[in-house]
């Protein structure tokens, strides 16, 4: 049985926002779509160069993707490094390793120069492994980050309160509250004259000089340079959906006593990934925040998930009781690399930022110096390794095909296979099935009262067919992870509009 508030800690305890939505059209020299940590990021780094700059997000800035993190600012991200040099090269992984540990310490300069008090705290990064025979493995990551750069060693003891058979472990990197840094950075950039527009979505681009947006409610921004910083890009024009793949995960919250922190931010691949760190929380006790069991969204039973996670954490961490959970969701490239740079090769203004495969707090900063350095024609030597214009089909083709067929066998095959329910009135309050009506699949969900909701089954992206997240009390999309609430609204992109309702 799943305990603990359904909420995310950095949600619960950090204020509300209330910008208003955008009511008039505008004329701007940078218009930054998303206000997660890469739009926020880039929107203040333009800012702050003196750029007059808007922020448009569909929601509350700093309440998605970015608002159910664990926080991690480390440029430690699993066995990167080993995986960069081989595909990549020595030169690229001292890049990424330069690139990231510049986004670390952006942070705290950042934190120190504003005053922000954002619970920003030094701590090592570890990469775990508890397999003897993953020993060599991880050996020879600590040598390709050493290698590339970092402060990085391999070491058989942790503080973690469990044996290991080794770890990678990076010295001097950090772990923040990210949504008080970000509503931190939003107030600083309205204090410089930069705009947010919060409930405000966009649902078109024109490309052109200038470029012009439209929003939801009909308004128009016209801007020298766009940036989609909305976690998955809404628009398909760079065909950049083929080549980045949708990952949820589950999160755990736990206060435990100080003396039982484990000092440190954690995380192992095995076990369907398991990653450790923890927040200063009340009364002198520290939050133990879990995270793991990826999964796919519109996939899998996402209940035995949750009971796995929460098992996992009171095995190793005897004593905790839940206090908080929720997921996060995050997409990862078919080469393992951001994609931060120009949209599509035929555009220079128009940029993208996506594909931070679970690490988006550092690679977040990295994109808002990334992105506002080449607006500015100031191009970092590093940069062609974020471009999304690089397609090789050596290290590619392997993973986009895998990532295609299944894909495909989502597009065809949910069509083709039998219903899972044949009437509505099978469907149990609290539950939701998509449904076969007049030929027609709509995705139908029972409330607690036995109001039935229905909406159309196909994703508005691209016409996959969604599932039920029972768990989670959404409707998800497997092919591209778009998420919508029962009664059509969307609540993930690249999806930009709603389900149409049904009866």
């Amino acid at each position: 049985m799943r305990t603990g508030m359904a909420e995310s800690w950095w949600m619960h305890s950090a204020g509300a926002t209330s910008y208003p939505a955008l009511e008039a059209d505008l004329d701007v020299e940078v218009a930054v779509i998303g206000g997660g940590i890469a739009g926020l990021a880039t929107a203040w780094e333009l800012t702050e160069a003196g750029s007059r700059v808007v922020v448009l997000e569909a929601g509350r800035i700093a309440a998605g993707v970015t608002g159910h993190t664990t926080a991690k600012l480390s440029a430690l991200h699993t066995r990167i490094y080993s995986r960069v040099r081989e595909s990549f090269g020595p030169r690229f992984a001292r890049w990424y390793a330069e690139s990231q540990l510049q986004a670390v310490e952006r942070v705290a300069d950042v934190t120190a120069r504003l005053g922000i008090d954002a619970d920003f705290e030094r701590v090592p990064a570890y990469t775990w492994t508890e397999t003897p025979d993953g020993v060599a493995e991880f050996r020879a990551e600590a040598e390709a980050a050493a290698e590339a750069g970092l402060p990085a060693s391999f070491v058989s003891t942790t503080g973690l309160p469990f044996a290991v058979a080794g770890a990678v472990r990076v010295e001097n990197q950090a772990q923040f509250h990210p949504r008080k840094y970000l509503l931190a950075l939003a107030e600083d950039l309205s204090r410089r004259g930069g705009r947010i527009f919060e409930r405000t979505r966009v649902t078109g681009l024109n490309e052109g000089h200038p470029c012009t947006i439209t929003t939801e409610g009909g308004h128009t921004v016209r801007a020298r340079h766009v940036v989609v910083a909305t976690h998955y890009p809404v628009f398909d024009r760079a065909l950049l959906f083929t080549r980045l793949e949708a990952r949820r995960e589950l999160v755990v919250a736990a206060p435990i006593e100080a003396d039982r922190d484990p000092g440190g931010i954690y995380l192992t691949p095995e076990s369907n990934t398991r990653s450790v760190r923890t927040a200063p929380y009340r009364d002198g006790q520290r939050l133990l925040i879990v995270t793991g069991e990826h999964f796919t969204p519109g996939t899998g039973d996402v209940a035995q998930h949750w009971e796995r996670l929460e098992g996992w954490t009171r095995e190793r961490f005897p004593g905790t009781e839940i206090a908080f959970r929720w997921a996060a969701q995050d997409n990862t490239t078919t080469d393992g690399v951001p994609f931060v740079g120009p949209f599509h090769p035929g555009t220079d203004n128009v940029h993208v930022a996506t594909g931070f495969g679970g690490w988006g707090m550092s690679s977040g900063i990295m994109a808002g110096r990334l992105l506002a350095a080449l607006i500015a024609g100031d191009e970092p030597p590093w940069a062609g390794l974020y471009d999304p214009r690089r397609l090789s089909l050596a290290r590619e083709t392997g993973p986009l095909l895998k990532l295609q067929a299944k894909v495909a066998g989502h597009f065809v095959g949910d069509r083709l296979r039998p219903a899972g329910t044949e009437s509505v009135d099978d469907i149990a309050a609290g539950t939701g099935a998509v449904v076969r009506v007049d030929g027609e699949h709509r995705a139908v969900y029972r409330d607690p009262a036995g109001d039935l909701h229905a909406v159309s089954a196909r994703c508005t992206h691209l016409s996959c067919l969604v599932r039920f997240n029972e768990a989670e009390t959404a409707w998800e999309c497997p092919c591209h992870g778009s998420r919508f609430t029962v009664d059509g609204a969307v609540l993930q992109g690249p999806a930009n509009r709603p389900l149409p309702p049904l009866t």
